[in-house]
């Protein structure tokens, strides 16, 4: 899981497309093929005594670091993130779409036996696991991991010699990608992620890989790659061990009967007591339990958010990312849509829609970067490019019925 203040789009928070072959040529080719940044090579020596302070051997600083260069262009992507100024319901209905919905019921078919055992074994929700990996990788797509990935090690250099902010942050997590080489988890060729070095199904920064890492198909190492049981195990164990996950209770319901957010936790009775009531009509199965009130915009939803929520918002700080988390989750179960709308909101795409969306972009000269119901940030961005050359305002990258039927009209 990657550092981050604010929720970024799945394509856009982690897919960031490199040239791959020059990139990994990183790894590998001598230092005097490149023309080095001044000062990184006098920054590298200071780092490799602080590596064998930490335990680093010899032969792992020798794979991963003696012939490195700094990915500089980790710099642009940290500064220049694409903002699209999503309302709430935008960014709920690009998350919780069709198509996520849909791969999530194959995913859960597929490996029913694995969110069965980590119920068993951790308590936690099977639909939370499985929006939380559908939203970082797309349940683990290879095209993913292939085309929207590069080399860590490179990334991880450049931030830790050079970042703006954080840089002793960048400086551990080098140090804690340099120990999983050394622990024989992985080499640094298999090692690809974000600009800031999340990696795998559900995104671990190397800290997390190293710390709360567990191996869960007992092949003798730990990996976020590869079989999904090493990570969505350890990413359970995650949410309890960090995130307080309560075993046996939900996320929280979509309620009636709430004007204001609360910061104060009640019980569900207590919540009832007061008028507050969940949206289904139906009882709260436990009415000891305890929950805050939320209503993220005034005249939309309101929810009452139980400890599970809060275990969510852990993975990635952010109220939309968890109700996002969580909604899905549900969705993928079979539950329904939120019963209140949120002000000014259109409903989600379908699949087709999405799909006719992007074929109607591509051929209008505005490249999705494929058409199959995902939306990813090249989708919103010809979104955007669209809505600008035609005059729809805001352009703000969201692909709705609005662009939709304008795309219909040949406009």
């Amino acid at each position: 899981m990657e550092p981050s203040d604010s929720p970024v789009p799945l394509l856009s928070r982690r897919a960031i497309l490199c040239a791959s072959a020059g990139v990994g040529a990183l790894l590998a080719r001598p230092i005097a093929a490149f023309a080095l940044p001044a000062g990184f090579e006098r920054w590298r020596e200071g780092f490799r005594a602080r590596a064998f302070a930490k335990g680093i051997s010899e032969t792992t600083w020798n794979r991963a670091m003696a012939h490195i260069a700094p990915d500089t262009t980790v710099f642009k992507e940290m500064d220049d993130q694409p903002e699209f100024n999503e309302q709430i319901w935008q960014y709920i209905n690009r998350r919780v779409s069709d198509w996520r919905i849909i791969a999530g019921k194959q995913a859960l078919r597929k490996h029913e036996a694995l969110f069965a055992r980590i119920e068993h074994d951790f308590g936690v929700e099977r639909g939370t696991l499985l929006a939380l990996w559908g939203v970082e990788s797309a349940y683990g797509d290879p095209q993913v991991q292939r085309n929207h990935m590069r080399p860590v090690f490179p990334a991880l250099a450049a931030l830790a010699w050079n970042a703006p902010r954080r840089r002793a942050y960048w400086d551990s997590e080098l140090i804690n990608a340099l120990k999983i080489v050394d622990r024989g988890w992985s080499t640094p060729e298999e090692m690809r992620g974000s600009w800031a070095g999340a990696m795998g199904h559900t995104q671990w920064m190397p800290e997390v890989w190293l710390h709360v890492g567990i191996d869960y198909d007992g092949d003798g190492k730990v990996s976020p790659f590869g079989k999904p049981d090493d990570a969505l195990g350890s990413t359970a164990r995650f949410l309890v061990d960090r995130g307080k996950y309560h075993r046996g209770e939900h996320w929280g319901y979509e309620v009636r009967g709430a004007s204001s957010s609360s910061n104060r936790s009640r019980s569900y009775a207590e919540w009832s007591d007061a008028g507050v009531t969940r949206a289904d009509g139906k009882p709260f199965p436990q009415p000891h339990a305890g929950a805050k009130l939320w209503v993220p915009v005034e005249g939309g939803p309101a929810f009452l958010l139980g400890p599970n929520f809060y275990a969510v918002r852990s993975y990635n700080p952010s109220m939309n990312y968890a109700l996002a988390i969580c909604h899905l989750g549900d969705r993928i179960l079979g539950g329904p849509p939120f019963i209140q709308p949120f002000p000014g909101s259109e409903r989600a795409l379908t699949l087709a829609e999405v799909q006719e969306m992007q074929t109607r972009l591509t051929k209008a000269g505005f490249d999705t970067g494929g058409t199959d119901g995902r939306v990813g940030n090249d989708t919103m961005t010809a979104v955007r490019d669209y809505q600008t050359k035609v005059g729809i305002s805001p352009a703000d990258g969201y692909g709705g019925l609005q662009v939709l039927a304008r795309l219909r009209q040949g406009g």
